[in-house]
């Protein structure tokens, strides 16, 4: 009998950038590298982007409150899907419980706020909020790959 390993281990990578908004480009092209790596489509690669990209605009303006800061990015490649992973120190947040926008109103009584996590809510495949008093807060995000 013949036994076929077609399970690889996961590949998993981190880096820890500033939270500031000239960190949001070098946060694009990792994430960017690890979703092609994962063999993402360009369209995918470009909603991992984009959502990461919103979290971590919402984690420099909101939980660090454009002071300094941490943002420590993990990319967890599985078999089957990408894995996200953000992770700051600042003002505690939970987004499981912010409404989705009213996209139907005109655009003069919408709120300029929560189109962000909108976004990040459409395009990934899970969006997961967590806080610890000792860790701070954790975001996970996970994309599944194409069969």
């Amino acid at each position: 009998m013949e036994i076929s390993n077609s399970s690889t281990p996961p590949t998993t990578v981190t880096q820890v950038f500033p939270g500031r908004c000239s960190s949001l480009e070098k946060i694009a092209e990792f994430v960017r590298t690890a979703a092609q790596q994962a063999g993402l489509d360009d369209f995918a690669t470009y909603q991992v982007e984009t959502a990461v990209d919103e979290a971590c605009s919402n984690i420099i303006e909101h939980a660090y409150q454009n002071t300094e800061g941490e943002i420590i990015c993990t990319c967890r490649e599985e078999i089957d899907r990408l894995i996200i992973t953000l992770q700051d120190q600042g003002q505690p947040f939970d987004g499981s419980n912010i409404p989705e926008p009213d996209l139907c109103c005109d655009l003069e009584s919408r709120s300029n706020h929560g189109l962000g996590l909108y976004f990040m809510r459409k395009w990934m495949d899970e969006v997961r909020f967590e806080y610890d008093p000792a860790l701070g807060n954790k975001l996970t995000m996970i994309k599944r790959k194409e069969k």
